[in-house]
């Protein structure tokens, strides 16, 4: 829900769009703000929608800013299934909780 605000207001499907509207959406790789620079009557390609809308200045910077700060993050691996009697004492000495001798 509110994966595109239109002004100040959460769009619904049923929302009609106009020219020179500005709309910020969320999806999967981040959140950016568009221009609407026309209209189609029909459906069609993906490469003519794209002449349609411009993504403004201020949020091409806000996304490579977070993309920056998304690559400083460190990445960890994450073990896949239960840990073996060894990993499980090492992860018990880093908890403090030495158990047996």
């Amino acid at each position: 829900m509110g994966r595109v605000i239109a002004g100040t207001v959460v769009a619904k499907a049923s929302r009609d769009v106009h020219v020179g509207d500005k709309l910020r959406v969320k999806n999967a790789s981040g959140e950016f703000e568009i221009d609407v620079l026309g209209l189609s009557s029909v459906r069609g390609p993906a490469a003519k929608a794209q002449e349609l809308y411009r993504e403004t200045d201020e949020s091409k910077a806000a996304r490579a800013k977070m993309e920056e700060a998304r690559k400083l993050i460190p990445d960890f691996d994450v073990p896949v299934g239960r840990p073996s009697k060894k990993q499980r004492r090492d992860i018990n000495k880093v908890r403090g909780r030495i158990i047996g001798f």
